[in-house]
């Protein structure tokens, strides 16, 4: 009987990564991907420690607060690291601050902690991936969004700063070449986590959303962290500017 495999397997011994918004979801699942591989993983969240975390396994990881909303945080943050190979932009969500996005204000906010934040935190991690030695070199890769390719009336803010991640990242991926450093984001399409669980209960929401979904189910986030890897990997050295889609063939609706 033949056996057939076609299972990847990553090695990231002795890389050094951090992962923003590494405490549930996709962030999560990319943090436990990594140190699973062996690399040295740091994530971010909102609360104080990780001991506030106990409905989260971070057994593996070093954790930090840090809020996106806070320029002196971040700024605190990539100040205090050590040697850093990969960047990951994951922290975020839509209605940041709980607020209407279409208000002005919430639009801000939005903007300030799904855009903003990501471009301070990455610019200022400049120097330490400059220094990486990792083979094919050090990397950024950035959780953007379906909503940076198509309309999303409820949450056009964030749908805006994911679009201006994907621009971010064509133009970064320009500025740092020389410096060997690549960058790249994953778009993810409609994914189980906690944040879309309360469309699981609103069927009039759901249903279309899986009609435009070629393969007619929702995606798990371990089914984002193997992209992520991959871009971060020697594998993808020559990849760089560039943004997969992980969403089930939701773009080719």
């Amino acid at each position: 009987m033949t056996v057939i495999a076609n299972d990847v397997s990553f090695d990231f011994t002795g890389t050094h990564v951090l992962v923003t918004g590494g405490t549930s979801g996709i962030g999560h699942a990319i943090g436990k991907d990594f140190a699973r591989a062996g690399a040295d993983v740091t994530v971010t969240g909102t609360r104080a420690s990780a001991a506030d975390y106990p409905e989260v396994d971070l057994a593996g990881m070093q954790f930090r607060q840090c809020q996106m909303s806070d320029k002196a945080a971040i700024d605190e943050l990539a100040a205090s690291l050590g040697d850093l190979d990969v960047l990951v932009n994951n922290a975020g969500g839509p209605y940041a601050g709980q607020a209407d996005e279409w208000d002005p204000d919430g639009y801000a906010g939005s903007v300030e902690v799904n855009l903003f934040a990501h471009v301070r935190l990455t610019l200022a991690c400049h120097d330490r991936l400059k220094a990486s030695t990792v083979p094919g070199g050090a990397s950024v890769v950035t959780t953007v969004s379906m909503s940076a390719f198509v309309s999303a009336v409820n949450v056009p803010a964030y749908s805006s700063s994911k679009a201006g991640m994907v621009a971010f990242t064509k133009n970064l991926a320009r500025r740092w070449v020389d410096d060997g450093i690549r960058v790249n984001a994953v778009a993810p399409g409609l994914i189980d986590t906690r944040l879309t669980h309360p469309v699981l209960d609103i069927p009039e929401m759901l249903e279309p959303e899986l009609r435009h979904i070629p393969m007619n189910r929702m995606g798990m986030a371990d089914e984002v962290s193997p992209a992520v890897l991959f871009l971060s990997s020697n594998a993808a050295r020559y990849i760089t500017g560039t943004t997969i889609a992980v969403d089930g063939g939701y773009l080719t609706v």
